[in-house]
């Protein structure tokens, strides 16, 4: 029956070409501007760790002044990033089952003269649990051992756009990238990967996209490595030697966990407020207690991370395709009740009223569809020019969530639109156009 019913639906559309292109044209401009916005704000509220999103959490200390908030207009904030002297104390944590302190630096790279200049990228240093926690994906090679990091040993991964500048793009594990000074051995070589976000840096350039090198966190003490992003600090004391910035009460690094499951939550909140205790005996988080661990998905909510209006034009693009919809109910309805003859003649050799409304519905689902593909290839021109003018533009593409969501408005489109008109020609009694004809 419902072969049927579709050829009958194509025959119906054949029938008249210029009304179908305007039906189908309807469907296509609201399935446009809507897949459109919709996939815009997709970008921004996608499960960026698909099955561990739950488990990946920010780590917050309130360190800051006795006297005063992080943010003084509001009283319980707390700084958006830990001391060094924090960061190695929370190392000491067995709850979480992978953790790392990072944070940005710019270092020069000097490849060979035969290959390129002397440039200055920006370096992130971290720990290898870095890379499994936010599933970076290889091409060549992969993180450095834990070994490497308590030494730590002087180990590299570098980006695709990196091994195609240095060395062509071919494997180059093993290979020596020098560093300032210093040679560094190529573990690793990242697939390219371009995330909506920066996932491991939210506070700086959070749409920017992932740095090109990375090196062992330890390094940072006998390399004497600052950093370049975000300082923040409140106690005025003279700094002289690089160790005494270190035990300073700046807060310049970024500390993420990954935590087993639901209970290692409540434990690791435990932990975290024995550690600031033990700090307090030693004169330090003079204020009361105060800390955050924060998913990503909350660390987008809280730092208002999605573009302003995103949302709001989504939300009307949705009002447009059902405008559009309605708009052709008319059509439909017209379209429908010219066939009135027709469908007597079919309902006195015994055809149901289920039957010709289903018939029905299924000619405007198939309007629906073939509006959709067209909405959807035009889309992809929309989203192109919005890509243009943002800089995680790369990112902002359709997936295979937004193509079915597509699918399902367009035949919700289709849907709207031809309810009413199916419903009426079923409803239309055949005696009297049997008796005239």
């Amino acid at each position: 029956m419902l072969t049927y019913h579709l050829a009958n639906a194509l025959r119906s559309l054949r029938r008249n070409p210029v009304l179908t292109a305007l039906l189908v044209g309807g469907i296509a401009l609201g399935i446009c501007v809507s897949t459109a916005f919709v996939t815009l704000r997709h970008m921004y509220q996608q499960d960026f760790l698909p099955g561990k999103s739950d488990r990946v959490f920010y780590v917050q200390l309130d360190s800051w002044a006795k006297d005063r908030a992080f943010k003084e207009d509001e009283a319980d904030s707390v700084p958006d990033q830990i001391t060094y002297r924090d960061a190695r104390g929370l190392l000491r944590s067995p709850i979480p089952a992978r953790q790392s302190p990072t944070f940005i630096t710019q270092m020069f790279v000097h490849p060979d003269p035969k290959v390129a200049r002397p440039y200055q990228p920006d370096v992130r240093l971290c720990f290898s649990g870095l890379f499994d926690i936010f599933d970076l994906p290889f091409r060549y090679g992969g993180p450095w051992s834990k070994e490497a990091d308590a030494k730590p040993e002087q180990v590299i991964v570098i980006d695709d756009a990196t091994n195609q500048r240095l060395f062509g793009g071919e494997n180059s594990v093993g290979r020596t990238v020098r560093l300032e000074d210093r040679d560094f051995r190529v573990v690793g070589v990242l697939a390219p990967w371009r995330p909506p976000l920066r996932l491991f840096e939210l506070l700086r350039n959070s749409n920017g996209p992932p740095e090109p090198l990375y090196i062992p966190f330890n390094l940072v003490e006998p390399m004497e490595i600052g950093p370049t992003g975000n300082i923040s600090a409140w106690r005025g004391v003279p700094i002289r030697t690089f160790q005494e910035w270190l035990a300073s009460e700046a807060v310049w690094v970024q500390y993420w966990v990954e935590l087993p499951d639901h209970a290692a939550v409540g434990t690791y909140r435990d932990w975290l407020r024995a550690y600031i205790q033990e700090q307090k005996k030693l004169g330090r988080f003079q204020r009361p207690i105060n800390f955050r661990i924060t998913t990503i998905a909350g660390m987008v909510e809280e730092h208002h991370l999605m573009p302003e209006g995103v949302k709001a034009m989504s939300l009307v693009s949705l009002l447009f395709l059902a405008v559009c919809s309605l708009n052709l109910v008319g059509i439909l309805l017209g379209k429908f009740l010219a066939r009135i003859p027709e469908v007597s003649v079919r309902r006195a050799l015994g055809a149901s009223r289920a039957q010709i409304f289903w018939q029905h519905v299924i000619e405007c689902e198939l309007i629906g569809i073939l509006g959709g593909a067209l909405g959807v290839l035009a889309s992809l021109g929309i989203l192109h020019l919005l890509a243009q003018y943002m800089r995680n533009g790369e990112a902002l593409r359709l997936d295979g969530e937004m193509l079915l969501t597509s699918l399902f408005l367009s035949l919700v489109a289709g849907l709207v639109a031809g309810l009413y008109p199916a419903w009426r020609i079923c409803s239309v009694p055949p005696a009297m156009q049997l008796k005239v004809q």
